[in-house]
């Protein structure tokens, strides 16, 4: 039995990517996992189907993060299929690149409604059982993009930097009722996000990397597993970087 057995996790955003090895993560240590998604219920049917296939449980459920009905859906389809909801895990986000000169307001708000907006709707949705419950746990996907900056991410950079600021100040307002709440800030990693990059982008990050290799999602995951843990019940208002090292403060 994993250290997560009898625990329910939501992971929005977990259809691809850093999301889906989060909800693999979390079911590998005995969580069940309602996998949320917003457009491609293929995909999130295929993770949900490799959590049952590996003896887990699992659903998924759609849903668009930044609209309120949506978010409370969400939380309630949750809580109905599993009992309550003990764990969280704001990963749902998208990026519209482009440098600020050029940049569209649609652009802006479209990130920043997905990225903090999303994230402070599910939040506020899941904090109403995990209050009854008396203690539950909160994980955000940050970004380093959100502490140092990226040319031509002005939109991302503000929502990620953000995260980070909503998560300390949520932190504090639910210690008290045993509710940990901290973030990841995922430095470089393979994903969808990055596989559009030319070589000589990736080499550019590349040289900014320390330990001198791309990461990929099954990076990422084993700390949020660990945050969403006993192990970690005596950390909260953190953000953790998972990035090779590109940010040493």
């Amino acid at each position: 039995m994993g250290e997560l057995t009898g625990r329910s996790a939501l992971v929005t955003g977990g259809s691809r990517g850093i999301g889906r090895a989060i909800c693999l993560e979390l079911a590998r240590h005995g969580a069940r996992v309602a996998v949320n998604y917003q457009s491609n219920a293929g995909l999130a049917a295929e993770v949900v189907a490799e959590i049952i296939e590996g003896g887990g449980k699992a659903f998924a459920v759609q849903g668009d993060v930044s609209k309120a009905e949506d978010a409370g859906a969400i939380v309630k389809a949750t809580v109905d299929a599993f009992g309550g909801l003990d764990i969280l895990v704001n990963n749902a986000g998208i990026t519209r690149d482009g440098l600020l000169m050029r940049m569209s307001e649609e652009d802006w708000d479209a990130v920043q409604n997905t990225n903090l907006r999303g994230t402070f709707l599910v939040t506020k949705a899941a904090t109403r059982p995990m209050l009854r419950a008396r203690g539950g746990r909160i994980i955000n996907i940050s970004s380093v993009v959100g502490v140092m900056g990226n040319a031509g991410q002005a939109n991302y950079a503000a929502a990620k930097a953000g995260l980070i600021g909503f998560t300390r100040a949520v932190a504090r307002e639910l210690a008290s009722r045993g509710i940990t709440v901290n973030a990841v800030a995922p430095g470089f990693i393979q994903t969808d996000i990055t596989a559009a990059m030319t070589e000589t982008q990736i080499a550019a990050v590349m040289g900014q990397v320390p330990l001198g290799r791309i990461a990929g999602p099954a990076d990422v995951a084993p700390l949020v597993a660990f945050l969403a843990g006993d192990g970690a019940s005596y950390i909260t208002g953190q953000c953790i970087h998972v990035d090779g090292g590109m940010v040493m403060a």
